[in-house]
């Protein structure tokens, strides 16, 4: 049994959207974790700059343009918390990331198996 040409193409078309969809979304994943991963290192240098001060040193903190006055460990609090949830976020991101590999690389493995088979079934 075979499949018709202009099915053939259709799936293939369906296919080959799917694949282009895939990459475009894991160039944005991958660009996403890279910019959450320079947050994270931000953020810990940022801390471990923070603990080296001695515990009486005032600490200012930007809020639009001007600064404010804010306990050590409230700030240290902070970006502690900051950083456990971009570390959260660049595991979910990398999940996602190679659910989207493995759809890619299914598409096109469907792809190169309908053009090998020349639509035959």
């Amino acid at each position: 049994m075979s499949i018709p040409n202009e099915a053939l193409q259709k799936l293939v078309q369906e296919i080959e959207t799917q694949a282009i969809l895939a990459q475009r979304e894991i160039n944005v994943v991958k660009s996403n974790i890279a910019v959450k991963q320079r947050d994270v290192r931000l953020l810990e240098l940022t801390s471990t700059e923070l603990k080296s001060l001695p515990k009486e040193t005032k600490v200012y903190e930007g809020v639009g343009k001007m600064f404010l006055a804010q306990p050590g460990k409230s700030v240290s609090e902070r970006l502690s918390k900051q950083t456990t949830d971009l570390k959260g976020d660049i595991t979910n991101l990398n999940k996602k990331l190679h659910y989207l590999e493995t759809t890619h690389k299914n598409s096109r493995t469907h792809i190169d198996q309908i053009l090998q088979s020349g639509g035959r079934s």
